[in-house]
This record gives structure tokens, C-alpha cells and sequence, in this order.
């Protein structure tokens, strides 16, 4: 067992040796070249949450999961139609779908896709507009800054929770769903999270000190929520991971969890307040 976790630990340096320079360079470059990747991101995602969705149902078909995904994230980008307008539109259109198909029960098979489909795209569709739509420089800093917060937060909680897991507080923070999480990875994540956030601001004079706070407390409390999310729909579907896209995470889900659910918050934060 010490062995497997020591390779799964090896390949998620590996990958973020890689990967993080590359998702920096992403954020700094913004424009068409975010968007796609991120396009890309939510159609492997919108594929995996089909694949658990299939263990429990028979929703519509890949193919038009996909194309739905394209077209909601283009616009996005390309601004032609209000969200509500063409959220009626697939809703209508997927209503329509579900009269044709022989498979399974309507109630199921619909409501297998569209929580998962609409978490996945609204979520990356957030970080979208957040780093493409908001006024002077505010979206990159803040998608730095979100990025840089969860990240902090993953590397804490990891390494707090491994050496002082359960020492404490004897009590599991969520056990039903994810029997290894731990209040003190929990509490390490939080500090990790806020102390990310200030050292950010202290370097960024655009960044106010409670701005970066406010979002280091709000991705430090809710991390864990995005990953007992995916852990949920995992367990539901009876499998370890979304898919073996990404060595030692699994797939898009899995490796993009947090950031999914807390794009939305971060979108709020820079939009609303």
C-alpha cells in the first residue's frame, strides 16, 4: 500500500511539474487560447459525467451531451443568446429527445444528466466569464489568485492531514463519502488557503488585502465540498474515478473538482461585490 501511494504521489508531481506552469501561462495569455482549453476541459468533463451516468440510467446520447456542451460553452465566448435562452432551448430540445428514446425511464435518464451537465458547464462557464468578461485586469488576478488558493489548499490539507490526520479531532469531517478527510487536513487546507491569498495581495497592489482574504476564507471553507461532490456522484456510480486521463488523479472531474465549485463563488466575489 506504501508503495502505491508513493508512485500515485510521484505521478501528481509529475503532472504538476507540467502542468501548473502551463494552466499560469494559460491565465497570464487569456483570449481564445483560455477559452479552448477550457472548452476542452468541459467536454471531457460532460464525457465523464456521462460515463457515471450510464451506471445508473440511459441517458440521451454521447454524441449530443457533447454537442450541447459545445454550443452552451461557445456561447460563453461568442455571446449569442442569453444563458436562460438557451438553457429553455436544451431543456426543450432534450425533452423532445427523451420521446424518442426506448431506453430506461424518462424521469431517470433526465435526471441522471442535468445536474452533472449543468454543474460542469456552468461552473467552467463561470470561470469563463471571469476571466474573460470582467473589466481591466480584475479576472486574471482573480483566476491567479483562485488557482493559487486551491492549490495551496490541496498541498495542506494533503500533507497536514497525512501527518496529524485523526491525532486530535478522532471524528471524520466526512465520512460517508470520503472516509480519509480529516479536520485537521480540513483546518490545514484553510490556513494554507488564507495565508495563499495574503501573500498574493502583499505582491499585487491591484488586489485589496480583504478581497484576497475574503477569497482565501471562502476557497479554504469550501474546497472540500467540490471534492465530496465528485466523491458523491463517484460512489453513486460505483466506480474510483471519473476516468485515467490524468496520471495519479484520475480524470477532469477528479483533477478539476475544486475549481468547478468554486468558480462560481470567485465570479460572485468579483462581479457582485
Amino acid at each position: 500500500m506504501s508503495k502505491l501511494l508513493s508512485v500515485n504521489l510521484l505521478q501528481r508531481v509529475l503532472v504538476a511539474i507540467a502542468g501548473i506552469p502551463f494552466l499560469l501561462w494559460l491565465i497570464q495569455t487569456g483570449g481564445i487560447l483560455f477559452f479552448g482549453f477550457f472548452l476542452l476541459l468541459s467536454l471531457i468533463a460532460s464525457f465523464e459525467y456521462h460515463r457515471l451516468a450510464l451506471h445508473k440510467a440511459s441517458p440521451p446520447p454521447l454524441w449530443l451531451v457533447l454537442l450541447i456542451t459545445l454550443c452552451f460553452q461557445l456561447n460563453f465566448y461568442l455571446h449569442f443568446a442569453e444563458i436562460w435562452e438557451l438553457l429553455l432551448a436544451i431543456l426543450l430540445a432534450l425533452l423532445v429527445i427523451e420521446l424518442f428514446l426506448k431506453e430506461g425511464s424518462p424521469l431517470l435518464n433526465l435526471g441522471a444528466l442535468l445536474p452533472g451537465w449543468l454543474y460542469v458547464n456552468l461552473s467552467f462557464g463561470a470561470l469563463q466569464k471571469l476571466r474573460l468578461d470582467a473589466p481591466d485586469d480584475t479576472g486574471r488576478i482573480m483566476v491567479f489568485l483562485m488557482f493559487l488558493c486551491v492549490w495551496s489548499a490541496d498541498i495542506c490539507a494533503y500533507f497536514g492531514g497525512s501527518t496529524l490526520g485523526g491525532k486530535f479531532i478522532h471524528r471524520k469531517l466526512f465520512e460517508r463519502l470520503s472516509p480519509h478527510k480529516t479536520w485537521e487536513g480540513f483546518l490545514f487546507g484553510l490556513a494554507g488557503s488564507v495565508a495563499a491569498a495574503s501573500i498574493f495581495s502583499s505582491s499585487m497592489p491591484q488586489l485589496s488585502m480583504k478581497t484576497a482574504v475574503l477569497t482565501g476564507l471562502l476557497i479554504g471553507l469550501s474546497s472540500p465540498a467540490g471534492d465530496l461532490i465528485e466523491s458523491m456522484f463517484k460512489r453513486d456510480a460505483g466506480v474510483k474515478d471519473s476516468s485515467a486521463l490524468i496520471p495519479g488523479h484520475g480524470g477532469v472531474l477528479d483533477r478539476f473538482d475544486t475549481i468547478m465549485f468554486v468558480s462560481p463563488f470567485i465570479y460572485f466575489i468579483t462581479f457582485r461585490l
